[in-house]
């Protein structure tokens, strides 16, 4: 469960990097830039401590990275601007949980007990009370019910990205690999980005291509520079290095319908480092859904 709690904090500690970063340089060159970072770094300890390619599972973790940092993003980017932020958050994180545990009990037979499976509601419901759009914090944009499934392909790509790693996990302990350990965890993070990289380069090219990219005033002081380097630095850190990392052990040990309602919380972490780093002050209500879902983690936690 530790792995899940640590990749919640990262993910949480990433969205306020990754805010100051799309400022900066654009949400595509943002994303891009993040990607490279992390596979950098992990490359680095996969070819020399850890096993490189050299697993059983190397394409399982890749489809789970096209599917997840692929597809799953390109989900989330398409409805922020058709849902806004709350709700697309709300349709990812509310739905992704209970597509991977259905899929992982129809496809790898990983049974929830009852006691497992209410714990992980109330956590989402704690999560849906805190960042539900309501008359005092409405949706920024037009809602247009494209957006809906728009918000539906991202929750899908972020479960069955799960539900690939998942399989991964198995085909790896099935050869013999020691999955258990932190080691695994990042080298699977490294296979996953990787893939992603990929898809999203093509996007990227594709895009470009169709002249379909924002125009965006890239830094030109060499301050500016430096300040941008440092974000875009912390954002490949603190999401798809230790965060992903952190996912992919988690999944690694603990069945998808588990991580995934913990992976949730993100949101709700992001509130303390918000108001610490921005001085942005939550709500009454996202302090109440906050406290409901920590409630459902420790006693998620503590359920057999």
């Amino acid at each position: 469960m530790l792995p899940s709690f640590l990749a919640a904090f990262f993910f949480a500690l990433n969205a306020t990097c990754a805010s100051h970063s799309v400022r900066t340089i654009g949400t595509m060159r943002a994303n891009l830039s993040r990607l490279v970072v992390a596979v950098v770094i992990l490359a680095l300890f996969a070819h020399s401590i850890g096993h490189g390619f050299a697993s059983a599972s190397v394409w399982w973790f890749m489809l789970s990275g096209v599917i997840g940092m692929g597809l799953g993003d390109l989900g989330v980017y398409a409805a922020l601007p058709t849902l806004g932020s709350r709700l697309t958050v709300l349709m990812t994180q509310c739905l992704a949980a209970p597509i991977a545990a259905l899929g992982e009990l129809w496809w790898l037979g990983t049974r929830l007990t009852l006691t497992q499976v209410l714990w992980g509601l109330m956590i989402l419901a704690g999560v849906a009370v805190a960042i539900m759009p309501s008359k005092a914090h409405p949706p920024r944009v037009h809602v247009r019910p494209i957006g809906f499934l728009f918000g539906l392909v991202a929750a899908a790509g972020q479960g069955f990205g799960a539900l690939a790693s998942r399989k991964g996990v198995m085909v790896a302990a099935a050869a013999g690999e020691v999955t258990h350990r932190a080691t695994f965890g990042l080298n699977a993070a490294y296979h996953r980005i990787l893939a992603g990289l990929v898809f999203t380069v093509a996007w990227f090219l594709v895009m470009r291509a169709l002249r379909r990219l924002a125009v965006v005033h890239l830094p030109k002081t060499p301050a500016e520079r430096r300040r941008s380097l440092w974000w875009i630095l912390a954002n490949g850190l603190a999401g798809p290095v230790i965060g992903v990392s952190c996912y992919q052990w988690a999944l690694a040990t603990t069945p998808s319908g588990i991580v995934l309602p913990i992976a949730a919380t993100t949101p709700l972490l992001s509130i303390p480092i918000a108001y610490w780093l921005e001085g942005d002050r939550p709500s009454k209500r996202a302090l109440g859904g906050a406290v409901l879902a920590v409630a459902g983690c420790i006693a998620l936690t503590l359920a057999r």
